[in-house]
């Protein structure tokens, strides 16, 4: 990973970074992260927080979405993508 990517990955707004490196193509310099992160989110995460970062990132859905979607309260989302995104955050830091 070239240092650009990592700090502006690390030291930025990890939201805002998923995101844009979930938009990328696969043939970016971003697909290696791509690839890792689409690798945490069906292996290291729970299903709950899978299904909730899957319809967030990649559906397009807000929390008010989810929750109506799925039957939970709208903290509970919040609080599942919390730490679904600091578990991809540890995972990430550690493997790039």
């Amino acid at each position: 990973m070239n240092n650009r990517i990592a700090r502006d990955f690390f030291q930025g707004d990890f939201d805002e970074e998923f995101r844009r490196i979930l938009e990328k193509d696969i043939a970016s310099p971003q697909s290696k992260i791509k690839k890792i992160m689409l690798k945490a989110i069906k292996n290291e995460l729970t299903a709950r927080q899978s299904e909730i970062i899957m319809l967030y990132y990649f559906k397009g859905m807000n929390i008010s979405e989810i929750s109506e979607k799925l039957g939970i309260t709208h903290s509970a989302v919040s609080i599942t993508m919390k730490r679904a995104r600091n578990r991809l955050f540890r995972i990430l830091k550690y493997t790039l």
